[in-house]
């Protein structure tokens, strides 16, 4: 699942080098929570207009840990 938001998450900003996702595994192994970091003047680009990209994101990470059979939260933080 990193890949995937790495992969998205690129193509939307204008400094996808500063792109960066973190992987945090809770304490009992049952979730995992991903931390993106973009660049600041890119936060507008991930959160979108009302939150639009933002829950988009969350709707693609939340399909892909479905599928993997694992629960996952995307925390975007700045």
């Amino acid at each position: 699942m990193k890949p995937l938001i790495e992969l998205v998450t690129k193509k939307l900003v204008e400094h996808p080098e500063e792109v960066s996702v973190t992987e945090v595994q809770s304490e009992d192994g049952a979730e995992v929570t991903f931390e993106l970091r973009v660049n600041e003047s890119d936060m507008g680009r991930i959160i979108g207009r009302s939150g639009r990209t933002a829950k988009a994101l969350r709707t693609l990470v939340s399909a892909a840990a479905t599928k993997a059979d694992v629960r996952a939260n995307l925390e975007i933080l700045d």
